[in-house]
């Protein structure tokens, strides 16, 4: 046991309450977390602030309840864990963090001050450098050493976390530093200015002159401009050009999915890549171009590339570009007033008339090449009928009726399974920042506990979570989260038996599957035993018993047995 114990005495004011106070005075309302010895100075304090707390059971899934809540709040979240075993089991979440740009502001404890600094000295969660742990995972590392650094070092993290691009920060303090009584008064006022990431004008004229004389523009939205909030400055921007607009998967949503330009989210399919990879001029904005969004990095362009990207590390990494460091929505409308400028006054004139803004002008029956819209529409087309090709009618019938079940304002969290790869590429999310799901880092575990930090952001609205069997049981008891706190989740798990996503790709290589049969629980009765409703369904009444879910009051479950198929790859053949 550690020396260092907190007293039951009068109130005194503590590190702890510097904590709480800072992260008040920043803006928090809600903190998520896990107490641990080395913590409990900030936990004893959150009794004597106005911030809610919502305490979940395992530290990686506050830590995935924190991303979510920031993703949907578009702001930063407090997780507030212990020291070590606490600290570490944070980092799986603090990893999907980084690769999805959530401002998650993770503050740990440490052992006490005396055993900081490399040595062994034998207190309990104590490791050589803790803080080494999170630097390779992290946006910025924070320590704050004495009471009087508190606010500052807070401050600082938050800083950082919400400075563009946004993700994950990592502060910690010594245990004693939280328990010790302070002197310093109560935290008025805490002035934070986060770092804007504004384009240069040379490169957005640069960028407007290519786009504007580009015959067959082209534009990839990423997670990027749904974090940017630019989902109205990308629409202005494509209908300017009439340039056909896809997403990526972390872009759902930033593009409405029924516009004559919109090409969806088919990013796994060859006809998309050949599509992207066909125009003189494609931009790329709020995307690395990652395995995930270039087909399995078999998309090669043949014109031009401009990519805007607000993570220096993404920039030009997998293809040379005209390439704009910047925040996707301070870019995508400089680009939209640029243009509207050169259309007003003529500008360089080098649109002429094969630019696809007059080719509405063109009469009817006139030979040339489709209408964008029309290429839209046939490109979707081959997508369908590649899709219907394949006998998948029951994965398309059970995505569909998740879909009609879910109210067009709710949210939705997947985890990594198979439902949610289909959800990927053909789920219409119908509105912006309403699709969450763990594709940055890809880990399991994801799609429950951030349907909970969403509903804790937002209680009076319906969340859907998203899971299978085998991601399920990663959550589990996390049902005590949702029936404590009354949180408004509806849970579907789709049992299959196993690690079905893994079943396919080992069969599919290996002729053969091994280790992803597993046995589970009665998730039906392990939901009742927690105060949970749950229902089992079938894809004949799946419509209705989600629907009936999602319209009653707190968590529920809703299980699903069901083997689902992906549809066939298109970039091995490539």
């Amino acid at each position: 046991m550690s020396t260092t114990h907190p007293t039951a005495t009068r109130h005194r004011r503590t590190g702890g309450d510097l904590v709480v106070e800072s992260l008040a005075a920043l803006g928090a309302s809600t903190v998520f977390g896990l107490p641990g010895q080395h913590a409990l100075g900030v936990f004893d304090a959150l009794r004597r602030s106005s911030l809610r707390y919502v305490g979940l059971r395992v530290e990686n899934n506050a830590g995935f309840a924190a991303d979510a809540y920031a993703r949907a709040t578009h702001g930063v979240a407090p997780l507030l864990v212990s020291t070590g075993p606490g600290a570490l089991m944070t980092l799986a979440a603090l990893q999907e963090a980084a690769a999805g740009s959530a401002a998650v502001l993770a503050i740990g404890s440490q052992v006490p001050l005396a055993g900081m600094g490399g040595g062994r000295h034998g207190y309990l969660h104590e490791l050589t450098d803790q803080s080494a742990s999170f630097r390779g995972v992290v946006k910025s590392v924070h320590t704050a050493r004495t009471a009087s650094q508190i606010p500052s070092a807070v401050a600082a993290a938050w800083e950082s976390a919400l400075s563009v691009p946004h993700g994950p920060v990592w502060l910690e303090i010594p245990q004693d530093v939280l328990l010790g009584e302070v002197d310093v008064p109560p935290v008025g006022e805490l002035r934070v200015t986060p770092r804007e990431l504004l384009p240069r004008p040379e490169l957005i004229t640069a960028a407007a002159g290519r786009l504007t004389t580009a015959r067959r523009p082209v534009i990839l939205a990423g997670g990027g401009v749904v974090r940017a909030g630019a989902e109205a400055e990308l629409l202005a921007l494509a209908e300017q050009l009439r340039a056909p607009v896809a997403t990526t998967f972390g872009g759902k949503g930033a593009f409405p999915w029924e516009h004559p330009l919109s090409l969806r989210s088919w990013m796994e399919d060859r006809y998309t890549t050949t599509f992207l990879e066909d125009a003189d001029t494609l931009l790329v904005v709020g995307s690395g171009l990652g395995e995930l969004s270039s087909n399995y990095h078999t998309f090669r362009p043949l014109g031009q590339v401009v990519q805007i990207e607000a993570d220096l590390g993404k920039l030009e990494s997998n293809h040379a570009a005209l390439g704009i460091h910047a925040d996707a929505r301070a870019a995508l409308a400089a680009l939209v007033k640029e243009i509207g400028e050169t259309d007003e006054t003529g500008g360089s004139g080098e649109a002429g008339e094969h630019s696809p803004r007059d080719t509405a002008a063109e009469p009817p029956g006139a030979a040339g090449p489709p209408t964008p819209e029309a290429a839209v529409a046939d490109l979707l087309a081959r997508v369908r009928d590649r899709i219907a090709g394949q006998q998948l009618d029951l994965e398309q019938r059970i995505l569909g009726s998740v879909r009609d079940a879910l109210p067009d304002g709710a949210v939705s969290c997947w985890d990594m399974t198979i439902l949610a790869y289909w959800a990927w590429s053909a789920f219409d999310p119908r509105r912006t920042n309403a699709l969450h799901s763990a594709q940055g880092a890809g880990g399991l575990g994801y799609g429950f506990p951030a349907a909970l930090g969403v509903a804790a952001a937002d209680p009076a609205r319906p969340v859907l979570a998203v899971s299978g069997d085998g991601g399920a049981m990663y959550s589990i008891a996390e049902l005590a989260t949702a029936r404590q706190h009354g949180l408004p989740v509806t849970w579907l798990i789709v049992d299959d038996g196993g690690y079905g996503i893994l079943r396919e790709y080992m069969t599919d290589a290996f002729g053969e599957a091994t280790g992803t049969e597993l046995a589970r629980p009665d998730f039906v009765a392990l939901a009742e035993s927690f105060g949970v409703p749950a229902v089992r369904t079938d894809p004949e009444r799946l419509r209705t018993d989600l629907a009936e879910a999602l319209a009653a009051p707190g968590p529920s479950v809703v299980v699903l047995p069901a083997r689902l198929r992906m549809f066939a790859p298109t970039h091995l053949s490539s």
